[in-house]
């Protein structure tokens, strides 16, 4: 049963004052995060680390991105309603909800089949229209492209010039890009046909990209 009590909605409200003095400006995305009971994305039996500020582990040795970390990603990317946005990276499924709630049409893949399955069931019961797909998200969607915004969830070896492609002109990626221990946090802005602007948003740690255009992890 997934229940949303006083105690949580309390928690939140501590959480976003917090991620306010990290620097997160965005009311929009303040208000999703506010309203995502980050709860329900967490295993049952330590729910109660839910609203701290710390990624926490999931299945297969994936993780669920700690609330500074979606913030970043999402106040960065300018989310409007009814940007067509595609994530790569499913994971829990946490960023995908709060991206949804700001009224955006999402597609999310994952490479991780237990992940997607997990996460597809919840979005159901959440009522989150929300299109889900078990593939290799190093290559994106092509057939689906192109995208007003894409957001990478996972630490990438390099951009892919191929989801640079799938970007509509006018459009934003983020993405962590660097080695396998620590990223950083990449925008780009797609100006022309073959003109991207980029700029570099602080460092931080995810969880490798796998894929053909990701790491090889053994």
């Amino acid at each position: 049963m997934l229940k949303d009590t006083y105690k949580h909605k309390g928690q939140r409200n501590q959480l976003i004052l917090e991620l306010k003095k990290l620097g997160i400006q965005s009311t929009a995305v303040l208000k999703a995060i506010e309203h995502v009971p980050r709860h329900f994305f967490f295993p049952s039996d330590f729910a109660d680390k839910a609203y701290e500020n710390i990624a926490f582990p999931i299945d297969e040795n994936q993780t669920i991105s700690q609330p500074y970390t979606v913030a970043k990603q999402t106040e960065l990317l300018d989310i409007q309603t009814g940007d067509k946005v595609l994530e790569i990276g499913t994971g829990s499924g946490y960023q995908a909800a709060v991206l949804k709630i700001m009224g955006v049409h999402l597609h999310t893949i994952e490479t991780v089949e237990i992940l997607h399955k997990k996460a597809k069931a919840l979005f159901s019961k959440l009522g989150l229209n929300i299109s889900t797909i078990l593939g290799d998200g190093s290559l994106g969607i092509p057939e689906l492209a192109p995208f007003d915004k894409i957001i990478i969830t996972a630490g990438s070896p390099s951009l892919s010039k191929s989801l640079l492609n799938q970007l509509k002109v006018g459009g934003k990626l983020v993405a962590p890009v660097g080695d396998l221990d620590v990223q950083k946090m990449i925008l780009v802005h797609r100006i022309g046909d073959n003109e991207y602007q980029e700029t570099t948003n602080g460092r931080f740690n995810f969880v490798p990209l796998t894929g053909t255009n990701g790491w090889s992890i053994s």
